[in-house]
């Protein structure tokens, strides 16, 4: 199967790439490379740099595909507050003229890379999928706005689409610039011995999914969806740790400590948050399977190698 992965420069992006090739799957990455890198693309993906809100580029990206996954969006909540028209027309408009395209190109399939910000300040924990959608940036809003607009396209023209809401991904290839994520932002922290800044008192909850087990739902989701043809998952552990406890491993496994700075608590920051992954466990089939240590040494192999990337 020959598949176009949007934002293939990026952090999961990059990742599901090497997945999808290690599997026997013809990949193209489409990235413009505003904030992805283009030594995270495998050299064995045919690389097109340029938007994925571009008709041209698109025309020439979607020959002879049959599914897309489309990771590329902008994904910082702060940025998005303030600059929420940005937002809308990267993550929004530009998801629509793809859309367009692939009805133009016959291309019927789609894995969207969304997120648990769907669901803003959760009603119950685990979060369901049955939890309303209340998401509290436009960064959130516009996952939403996605999801919706995929089950009309659904619904009107065919187009089958699964989408995944990431709980709190971590792992290789993340180099996000400016890096907003706690894993990397607490690794780095320690192999250059600067203050970990942690906002909070350090004991909020968070279900950490390792990308490696992220990337192995959506090649899963590409092979179920013909079966599926519209639906949406919970991508994460069904299990939290806290910071704090984050932080005490990274110290064990990196044999270094450095200071930590508390830092007053972030507007809209939940204590906990852990997926329920009934759904996609039943339905799709998946289940984590890496260890939340073995998965943190794993990252910080990675940055220790990468440290000046």
């Amino acid at each position: 199967m020959k598949v176009l992965v949007t934002g293939g420069a990026g952090f999961i992006g990059s990742n599901t790439v090497n997945y999808l090739i290690k599997k026997n799957f013809d990949v193209i990455v489409l990235d413009d490379l505003s904030r992805g890198f283009k030594k995270l693309v495998n050299p064995k993906a045919e690389f097109i740099k340029g938007s994925f809100g571009d008709k041209k580029i698109l025309s020439k990206a979607l020959q002879g595909v049959e599914a897309v996954i489309h990771f590329a969006s902008f994904i910082y909540p702060e940025e998005s507050i303030e600059k929420p028209e940005l937002y809308y027309k990267n993550n929004v408009m530009n998801s629509v003229v793809l859309l367009e395209e692939m009805r133009k190109k016959n291309v019927n399939k789609i894995i969207f890379s969304s997120s648990c910000s769907v669901y803003g300040e959760p009603e119950k924990i685990p979060v369901s999928e049955l939890n309303p959608l209340n998401p509290i940036s436009p960064y959130g809003e516009t996952k939403k706005v996605i999801e919706k607009i995929l089950e009309l396209y659904f619904i009107i023209f065919g187009i089958k689409s699964i989408s995944l809401r990431y709980f709190n991904p971590f792992g290789p290839n993340e180099m996000h610039k400016p890096e907003i994520h706690a894993i990397p932002n607490f690794i780095n922290a320690v192999l250059e011995q600067k203050p970990i800044q942690v906002f909070g008192d350090g004991e909020q909850i968070r279900d950490f999914i390792f990308v490696e087990d992220l990337v192995k739902a959506h090649v899963l989701a590409l092979k179920k969806i013909d079966e599926i043809k519209f639906d949406f998952f919970n991508a994460g552990t069904g299990t939290g740790h806290s910071v704090n406890q984050a932080i005490k491993l990274i110290f064990e496994l990196t044999e270094k400590k450095t200071e930590i700075n508390f830092l007053p608590e972030r507007i809209g920051d939940p204590k906990k948050l852990i997926a329920d992954t009934k759904k996609i466990r039943e339905k799709l089939g998946w289940k984590p399977e890496s260890d939340f240590k073995n998965s943190l040494k794993k990252t910080i192999v990675f940055f220790k190698a990468n440290n000046n990337f």
